[in-house]
C-alpha cells in the first residue's frame, strides 16, 4: 500500500498553522486599538473630574453673597462654559466606550468567523468601522472641550484661586 504524496503533503503542510497565526495577528490589531482607546478614556475621565471640581468651586463661590455684580457675571459665564465642557467630555467618554466595545466586538467576530468558517466581513466592517467612527467622535468631543477651555481662558482669564487656597495663603 503506497502513500499518496499529495495526501501526505496536505497533512504535513504548515498552512493551517500559518492560517491560525494570521487570524491571531489580525485579531490582535483591534486589541492595540483598544489599548489606545483605554488610554484616551483615562485622559477624558481625569479631565472630566477636574472640570467637575471647577464646577463645584464656581457654584460655591456663586452661593457666597459678598461677590460683586461683575464677579458674579464672570462666574456665571465660567459656569456655563464649564457645563458645555462637561457635555463635550461626557460625549467623549460615551463615544470612547462604544468605540472600545465595538473594537472588542470586531476582535470577537474575527475569532468566531475563523472557528465557524462563516462570512464575517459585514460584522467586521460594521464593528471595526463603528469603533473607528466612535473613536474619531470621542477625539472630536475632546477637541471641543479643549477649544472651550482655551476660549474661556482667552476671554475671561483663569478662574480666581479657590477659596480654600486664598484662606491658606493668609
Amino acid at each position: 500500500m503506497a502513500l499518496d504524496p499529495v495526501g501526505l503533503n496536505a497533512l504535513l503542510a504548515p498552512e493551517p498553522i500559518d492560517s491560525v497565526a494570521h487570524v491571531i495577528q489580525v485579531a490582535l490589531t483591534p486589541v492595540f486599538m483598544l489599548s489606545g482607546v483605554a488610554s484616551l478614556l483615562t485622559l477624558f475621565n481625569t479631565r472630566l473630574a477636574r472640570v467637575s471640581d471647577h464646577v463645584e468651586e464656581v457654584a460655591h463661590r456663586l452661593n457666597e453673597a459678598n461677590e460683586d455684580a461683575d464677579e458674579t457675571a464672570r462666574l456665571e459665564r465660567h459656569q456655563r462654559r464649564l457645563r458645555r465642557r462637561i457635555f463635550a467630555l461626557d460625549s467623549a467618554v460615551m463615544l470612547g466606550g462604544v468605540g472600545g466595545a465595538s473594537t472588542c466586538g470586531a476582535a470577537l467576530a474575527l475569532f468566531v468567523g475563523s472557528l465557524h468558517n462563516s462570512q464575517t466581513v459585514a460584522w467586521l466592517i460594521f464593528l471595526f468601522g463603528g469603533a473607528l467612527f466612535c473613536t474619531v467622535g470621542a477625539l472630536s468631543a475632546f477637541l471641543a472641550d479643549t477649544f472651550l477651555a482655551w476660549h474661556g481662558l482667552k476671554r475671561d482669564g483663569a478662574l480666581p484661586k479657590p477659596v480654600a487656597m486664598v484662606k491658606a495663603t493668609r
